[in-house]
């Protein structure tokens, strides 16, 4: 993939590799080579192994666990690109982590996706590609362009295919697990079709992290088949509650998506043992064989992110790939 002169080079960091790989064969090219290694103590080094003179280069990373790994990897990939001359950086970060302090809910907290984005641009990014940022804000964190993708048409997609019988009879509700999701939780019903939307109104604990309690339903589930829309899903904690709380209520089958499966701590003992029938994610994270299990399905997105970057190198608008 070239735009005149310019050539194109998409690297990988070593979080997410099949991610890289899947987006390289969907633009037909190879993925460039590099290499990243440690040294005796512990810290990361990389080799760029081919010539990125001005070339309009892409660094694939989520910045998923381990994340400060994660980071600092792609802090040094980035000043290794940027002292080899290429005339653009741009970060693929299908997955932004510390994106969840994006603003101070109690005095002498951070901010720290604000503190990321500065840390991502004095490294020498030049733009920033990601999905499903946990805050729509935190793109004006960056003075560089980003692009801001989402997951939910995939996943709409998925629904629409799975419980057409649903959506035809009307007996399809989404629901949001929190009232900051509402957003979300609307636009997503909109793309399934015409149907309900319902809110779990639940108490987030501020002295226990990853904790909630499930308050009330906002909404009617009764003989529904719900689907539960989040971006993330951590610890499984919120979502397994919510889940109950609709089961309680009268809903029939329960589903859960996102577009971020972090599946951290007991997450996937949460769901295995949970009254959710599937969970549909993408893999913007990797999953690990661990992990797999048969309540938990992985769509790619992978065939996004290169649409976004082949629109990206030739100067061609991305806009309708935020929809």
């Amino acid at each position: 993939m070239s735009s005149g002169l310019r050539e194109v080079k998409i690297f990988s960091g070593s979080a997410h590799p099949k991610f890289a790989e899947s987006i390289c064969v969907s633009l037909g090219c190879p993925l460039s080579a590099s290499k990243i290694f440690r040294f005796s103590d512990g810290e990361i080094g990389v080799s760029i192994e081919e010539s990125v003179r001005g070339a309009d280069v892409f660094v694939v990373q989520p910045t998923c666990e381990p994340t400060n790994e994660n980071l600092i990897e792609l802090f040094i990939i980035v000043d290794a690109l940027k002292r080899a001359s290429a005339y653009r950086v741009n970060l693929v970060i299908p997955y932004f982590g510390y994106a969840r302090q994006d603003r101070k809910t109690r005095a002498r907290e951070p901010i720290t996706a604000k503190l990321i984005a500065n840390l991502l641009e004095k490294a020498g990014a030049d733009r920033v590609i990601a999905a499903d940022l946990h805050a729509g804000q935190i793109q004006g964190f960056f003075d560089i362009p980003v692009d801001h993708l989402t997951g939910a048409s995939l996943l709409a997609s998925y629904f629409r295919k799975e419980l057409k019988k649903e959506v035809l009879d009307g007996v399809v509700t989404v629901v949001s697990p929190d009232i900051g999701g509402v957003v979300r939780a609307r636009k997503f019903a909109g793309q399934i079709g015409s149907i309900e939307l319902a809110i779990v109104d639940k108490r987030r604990s501020h002295e226990i992290a990853n904790t909630c309690e499930v308050m009330e339903i906002i909404g009617n589930v009764e003989g529904k088949v719900v689907i539960l829309v989040d971006d993330i899903i951590d610890t499984a904690g919120t979502i397994v509650k919510a889940a109950e709380a609709l089961k309680e209520r009268g809903a029939t089958d329960i589903y859960a998506c996102a577009t971020h499966g972090v599946l951290s701590g007991p997450a996937i003992e949460r769901i295995k043992s949970s009254c959710i029938k599937q969970m549909i994610l993408t893999d913007t994270i990797p999953l690990p064989d661990e992990k797999k299990i048969d309540k938990i399905k992985v769509l790619s997105i992978a065939p996004l992110f290169a649409e976004a970057l082949r629109r990206i190198h030739s100067e061609h608008s991305v806009s309708i790939l935020f929809r």
